[in-house]
């Protein structure tokens, strides 16, 4: 059924989801049916990676967007990076139909992230690029967007959103892990957050440091490749506590005050202090402390961390965790699992976030709440854009 309109409250909705994040590496495209709440059946994902040429454009327009003082302003050449990123969205929506054999016609909604390429919450500003009212037109498909913006804008810090989603997911989990409570959902994406869900009480969320940007921008630096896969590099390296304590310090009191994080509240190791090997593994060690410092700030202890996003995929942040948090991979009183032991796709989270956050913004349901971004109170969030062209 089509959507047409918030009163149809009930019903179940099939919502494409984009997720383009901080690494800069391309976009997330994932299908899911939900009403919004607990029903959830989640569909096929894909990505589909950005050029090396669109993906230097994206990591420039990062220092041109510091001259922006409004929402709307798109100094320098961001108006023409934002209509390329668009049709780049729409240019994926329509391979990932071609490539699962759906129709436009099978789809309700899109939910449309875009690209942050400004995240300042203490002034209740952040900015994603990516044109809506043009997404909506190309696909001929109702697009929601912009939904960190009410939030920024009522006192929050405009992240993290997948918090409603990761509740939705733990509510489906299968029996098994049940026992397993409170559990914590973590993304280790460029910047790290995560999700503490405790029963049916409201989640609490939150950014907690690096992820993998750091890493990323220290391989790249040193050899030109765009991570490190699998933790290979670190695994080699040793860490160097100097180093290390220099970002966690001062990055823990910043974390103290509930911020949310951009990619350039992280200065990059510069070349030459560290080896390699060395300091792939010390930036592993961080963003593993940085995790592990954050269960403080928690009513209490997890006892099922379940690791989504790249970084679940590198060994040397993994061992780190488990390390940190003093869990043993073969416990039985507490776990750190991937997402897929969940038989969740870590790739798939974030992009089915937005799907089902679209859902629950036409439905008039609440995106985030005060233990999760701060902000004043439940909060509804995104425009709603219907196709005015190719409907």
């Amino acid at each position: 059924m089509k959507y047409k309109g918030r009163q149809q409250a009930d019903i179940a909705l099939n919502a494409i989801g984009l997720m383009s994040g901080t690494s800069l590496d391309g976009i997330d495209v994932a299908l899911l049916r939900s009403d919004g709440k607990n029903e959830l059946e989640r569909g096929p994902f894909l990505t589909v990676p950005y050029s090396d040429e669109f993906r230097e454009k994206l990591a420039q327009s990062l220092q041109t967007a510091l001259k922006i003082e409004h929402r709307g302003d798109r100094p320098g050449n961001l108006s023409q990076i934002e209509i390329e990123l668009t049709d780049l969205h729409a240019d994926a929506v329509m391979r990932f139909l071609d490539v699962h054999s759906l129709r436009p016609s099978d789809i309700d909604l899109v939910g449309f992230h875009g690209q942050t390429v400004l995240h300042k919450p203490d002034i209740g500003l952040t900015v994603q690029l990516g044109d809506g009212p043009r997404l909506a037109n190309k696909l001929g498909m109702p697009v929601v967007y912009d939904m960190r913006a009410n939030d920024a804008a009522n006192g929050g810090q405009g992240a993290p959103l997948a918090p409603a989603y990761h509740q939705a997911l733990s509510a489906n989990l299968d029996p098994q892990w049940r026992g397993l409570n409170p559990v914590c959902f973590v993304n280790i994406g460029g910047i790290s957050n995560l999700t503490y869900i405790d029963g049916d009480k409201p989640p609490h969320a939150f950014d907690c440091g690096t992820g993998n940007v750091l890493i990323d921008q220290w391989v790249y630096a040193h050899n030109g490749i765009s991570y490190d896969e699998d933790g290979l590099i670190g695994s080699r390296g040793q860490v160097d506590h100097d180093v290390a304590n220099q970002y966690i310090k001062p990055m823990a009191q910043k974390l103290d005050r509930g911020i949310s994080l951009d990619r350039l509240d992280f200065e990059p190791l510069k070349k030459g202090v560290l080896s390699l090997e060395d300091g792939a593994r010390t930036l592993a060690y961080i963003t593993a402390q940085l995790i592990a410092k954050s269960q403080d700030r928690l009513p209490s202890k997890p006892k099922l961390w379940v690791l989504s996003g790249g970084g679940r995929l590198n060994k040397t942040i993994v061992s780190e965790l488990h390390e940190a948090l003093d869990i043993s991979p073969n416990s039985n009183e507490s776990r750190i699992i991937k997402s897929e032991d969940l038989a969740i796709s870590g790739d798939a989270v974030e992009a089915e976030a937005w799907g089902y956050l679209a859902i629950r913004s036409v439905k008039g349901l609440p995106l985030t709440y005060p233990t999760t971004t701060g902000v004043s109170g439940e909060c509804i969030g995104g425009v709603v854009q219907m196709p005015t062209e190719n409907s």
